[in-house]
């Protein structure tokens, strides 16, 4: 994938760390896929409803995802620039952009997969 130039993803060590959801607002997705978070954030209710009921459940219940999205240091990218990008689960990212601009239930913190230098 052009989004990530030279860099082996799989070489990259991932830990699961807790993001703030304030973090998320803008943060960006490769240039491949520029602007489909925000097509997904337009409607968060759509999206939820067409995966397994149990996804919209845990979104209800607990105002977060089931399973954390895939996140890199922009550090590691080039040129390098400051912030998180998202790799893998712009659905995710898009439906918890939407619902808080909805002002849907929304948990403060969320787990994501970070690789980092």
């Amino acid at each position: 994938m052009t989004d990530y130039g030279n860099i082996d993803l799989r070489e990259i060590t991932w830990r699961l760390e807790k993001i703030s959801a304030a973090d998320f607002h803008g943060m960006p997705t490769g240039a491949s896929d520029d602007g489909c978070i925000e097509e997904f954030a337009e409607n968060p209710v759509h999206w939820v409803q067409n995966r397994p009921q149990e996804v919209g459940r845990h979104w209800e219940e607990h105002g977060t995802w089931m399973r954390p999205p895939l996140l890199i240091d922009r550090r590691l990218l080039d040129p390098p620039s400051s912030g998180l990008q998202v790799v893998e689960g712009r659905t995710r990212v898009g439906v918890l952009r939407g619902r808080l601009r909805e002002g849907l239930h929304v948990a403060p913190d969320h787990q994501a997969w970070v690789g980092r230098p």
